[in-house]
């Protein structure tokens, strides 16, 4: 797991505090079979599949949608809020494994090619630099890998944020 740099650039460092938190969410999807990994663990209905689901459109909403770049259609239903975190019968773990990569991917090209200044517009209207993006989606990331280590923990009590040697 990629360790934040101690005296590492501003750029740097905020992509690399988010890849950790990434990696964390694809590190708590590994080991489960299909049935574990879409349960609904809490009265609201959190699954590790779902969080890897809203994640994802996250990831694409935020870098692409705001900075003007392409995404693939995305899972938000604004009658139903909720809508990117459930996972339907006919989606699969690779599938939603497959579009939460692509949506890094597609977020990574997009830290890549722009400055911490630049700026875009977020899908509530407010005006964003690259900065805020990224500091907003460390927040959201980790937010949502501590949900999903209590999630796992209830699953099979695995516990930890990264595979230990």
């Amino acid at each position: 797991m990629e360790q934040v740099p101690f005296t590492g650039g501003e750029k740097e460092s905020l992509k690399a505090a988010l890849d950790r938190h990434r990696d964390v969410v694809l590190w708590k999807l590994q080991g489960l079979d299909e049935e574990q990994v879409r349960k609904p663990m809490t009265a609201s209905g959190t699954s590790l599949l779902g969080l890897t689901k809203h994640l994802a459109a996250v990831e694409y909403s935020w870098f692409c949608g705001t900075f003007g770049r392409e995404t693939e259609p995305l899972p938000i239903d604004e009658n139903d809020p909720d809508a990117d975190l459930r996972v339907g019968p006919e989606e699969t773990t690779e599938e939603i494994v497959a579009f939460y990569r692509r949506a890094r991917a597609a977020a990574d090209a997009v830290i890549a090619e722009l400055d911490l200044e630049a700026r875009g517009t977020a899908w509530h209207g407010a005006t964003v630099t690259l900065r805020w993006v990224l500091i907003h989606l460390v927040e959201e990331t980790a937010r949502h890998a501590g949900h999903m280590d209590i999630v796992r923990e209830l699953i099979d009590g695995a516990t930890g944020d990264h595979v230990r040697d």
